[in-house]
């Protein structure tokens, strides 16, 4: 039998390719002529592409929770560099590559795209392939498009090393004694934790995953903490709420599975403000990579603290050594309680996280529509400032989160979506 590769033998082959490739595109790119000046092409190719990474990630493979957001940074950084390492204008994603200057941007990102779903999502194979030919068939045949594809190949290859042995899916033992304050599965499900292993993956933007841990939620004993379950005890169950209709209809608004969300959001936007492929790819990368490493800054801190969830919080009250708490057995929040712990709130540290980008792209008016499922209704939020009120108080009156868990996780992603704009996606200079 052939001994398989070590992963530095497969990294060393992969940089030996990645040599020959680039030195055949310099000197291909040196003996072309100089294109003709023309304008940028659409996004078309950017948007049909999230539409099939949404596809796959999400409906084929269903991936849970937030977890989607780690995939959809990975597909978009391989499409920013395929764009972006043709038509200039950004700095790369950790590359520091160039492709030839008359290549075809549009073939360049499908391909990236392309392998990336094909690398990690196999199954798939028939719906990415259908997509492709879809997508090289709007391209004219010829040296640019070929140029293209080649470059598209070497985009992804470059992300699927970096993401070499990132700590996706380890085993991660997450079992915790049941205790006043500590995470415990669920009614009506009583699921085990899902998803330990985010936390431990190798964030897609800082090289240090601790860099945004928060400290510590509030003691049980804290005067804060009263406040917060009397908050979601008043607001957030499921029968005997003082919330108003619009309350409710905010709290099941967000109950969409918020990377899709999102995700149709960007395309909507793009669509209407008629973004070129460069400000497309730039769009989807900057706010997927920092909803990726907001994804995994949240898992870090929920299994790091355990912190119970508002239904065992006010249930169990009695036994938190609070004076000002009061149980409640038979309280039942609004939506069902996910399963994972409470403290930090990931909906709104990825809501931070993306609004912080948006701001920093749009000078402030993010102007993004979403649209919900559960409600059959459509919001545009034009100020990220209405965004986090409605998001943060949306997971309260859903009964499944506590205010501090939701504006710390905010404040956390914001700190991650400007970091990311002031390290990445930078103009050139």
């Amino acid at each position: 039998m052939r001994a398989r590769p070590s992963s530095g033998a497969r990294a060393h082959t992969l940089r030996r390719a990645l040599l020959v490739g680039l030195t055949a595109y310099a000197l291909s790119a040196a003996q072309a002529p100089a294109p003709a000046p023309d304008k940028r092409p659409g996004a078309d190719v950017i948007t049909d592409w999230n539409s099939t990474a949404v596809a796959v990630i999400a409906d084929d493979a269903r991936r849970p929770t937030a977890e989607p957001f780690l995939w959809y940074g990975f597909v978009h950084a391989a499409v920013y560099n395929a764009v972006v390492g043709i038509e200039g204008r950004y700095a790369e994603y950790k590359w520091d590559v160039r492709g030839p200057r008359h290549a075809s941007s549009e073939a360049a990102a499908a391909t990236a795209a392309r392998r990336v779903l094909l690398t990690y999502f196999p199954a798939s194979k028939v719906r990415i392939e259908k997509a492709y030919t879809a997508s090289l068939a709007k391209i004219p045949d010829g040296t640019a498009q070929k140029q293209g594809v080649r470059f598209g190949e070497l985009a992804a290859e470059r992300l699927i090393e970096l993401r070499e042995e990132d700590g996706r899916g380890e085993r991660v033992t997450f079992a915790p004694e049941p205790a006043p304050g500590v995470w415990r599965p669920a009614p009506p499900t009583y699921s085990p934790a899902v998803n330990a292993w985010l936390g431990k993956v190798r964030p897609m933007l800082s090289d240090d995953p601790e860099r945004f841990m928060p400290g510590p939620p509030p003691a049980l004993t804290s005067r804060r903490y009263a406040r917060d379950l009397a908050e979601t005890k008043a607001m957030g169950g499921k029968s005997g709420s003082r919330r108003s209709a619009r309350q409710t209809e905010t709290a099941l608004f967000f109950s969409h599975p918020l990377p899709q969300q999102l995700q149709a959001g960007y395309r909507d936007h793009v669509t209407r403000h008629k973004l070129d492929i460069v400000d497309a790819a730039r769009l989807f990368a900057a706010a997927n990579t920092a909803a990726a490493d907001a994804t995994i800054t949240t898992w870090n801190a929920k299994f790091t603290y355990a912190l119970w969830r508002p239904i065992h919080a006010i249930r169990l009250a009695g036994t938190d050594g609070n004076p000002a708490t009061a149980a409640d057995p038979d309280w039942t929040p609004l939506l069902n309680t996910p399963p994972y712990p409470e403290y930090i709130g990931g909906h709104c540290t990825n809501d931070g996280a993306v609004m912080a980008v948006l701001d920093r792209l749009t000078g402030g008016d993010i102007d993004l529509r979403l649209s919900s499922t559960p409600t059959g209704t459509t919001r545009t939020y034009k100020r990220s400032a209405d965004f986090h009120r409605d998001t943060i108080n949306a997971r309260i009156w859903s009964g499944i989160h506590f205010r501090t868990a939701d504006v710390v996780g905010t404040r956390i992603g914001r700190d991650i979506g400007n970091w990311a704009m002031d390290h990445y996606f930078r103009p050139l200079r």
